[in-house]
């Protein structure tokens, strides 16, 4: 039987304590791993006609690391593994080939393959909140870990849209091409309903999918964390 670090008689070493914390707190690590991809894209992304594709092969390291963090977080909820280690595996794939050949319908199954592993992953933190009537500390982080996971879940659906239907969102420059910072920018400002984003949506199929997530953000509050708000109250009360 495996024993936790803070159960052993001898201090366990730092290894061995992240080891625990990992296997207790799943979702915690998912999330740092969503917001260090966000902090890094800044420095990460190429710009301008001197662009050599070096930033491009970070981002896509940073996203599979993202994506090894979800499988393992899956593990941890009602979801089914192989289905996640499924879809997770062609998302990797199509993401190394469009390293290779940056070509219009490679980044679209790029783009797509994570999508749908990310909303999947979404699908099971979810599930996970909602198994039983008592809130862990690991399912709060699920609440943050989640949410992130939308939001790149969606701004890798703009991605694909964009390469389908070119200058598909316009920004200050003008309709064009946006980036994956842009359209993380953009998915997080309608997720949460604030609304604060310098771009938006000009084709239809772009606005389509656009309310699609205006409803999905307003739901996610009124659903999943009124009903954790409401046990943690619950159980402060007993």
């Amino acid at each position: 039987m495996a024993v936790m670090w803070d159960e052993l008689q001898e201090p366990a070493s730092t290894w061995g304590r992240w080891r625990a914390t990992l296997r207790k707190q799943p979702s915690a690590f998912l999330l740092m791993a969503q917001v260090l991809v966000i902090l890094l894209l800044p420095f990460l992304q190429d710009s301008g006609p001197q662009s050599t594709g070096l930033g491009r092969a970070l981002i896509s390291l940073l996203s599979l690391a993202a994506v090894t963090a979800a499988v393992f977080t899956v593990r941890s909820t009602p979801a089914l593994t192989w289905l996640s280690v499924i879809f997770a595996l062609p998302a990797a794939v199509f993401e190394v080939w469009s390293i290779l050949s940056p070509e219009s319908l490679v980044l679209v199954l790029a783009h797509t393959a994570l999508a749908v592993f990310y909303v999947y992953t979404a699908y099971a933190l979810i599930s996970y909140m909602f198994e039983d009537a008592w809130v862990t500390k690991d399912e709060l982080f699920a609440v943050g870990a989640c949410f992130t996971v939308l939001v790149f879940a969606f701004a890798y659906v703009f991605l694909a849209i964009q390469e389908v239907w070119p200058h598909s969102f316009t920004s200050v420059d003008g309709p064009g091409q946006r980036s994956l910072l842009e359209l993380l920018y953009f998915s997080g400002a309608n997720l949460t309903s604030v609304g604060l984003s310098d771009v938006g949506p000009v084709r239809p199929q772009a606005r389509a999918v656009v309310t699609i997530e205006q409803l999905g953000g307003v739901l996610y509050v009124a659903m999943v964390i009124s009903r954790l708000v409401a046990l943690t109250v619950m159980r402060a009360r007993q």
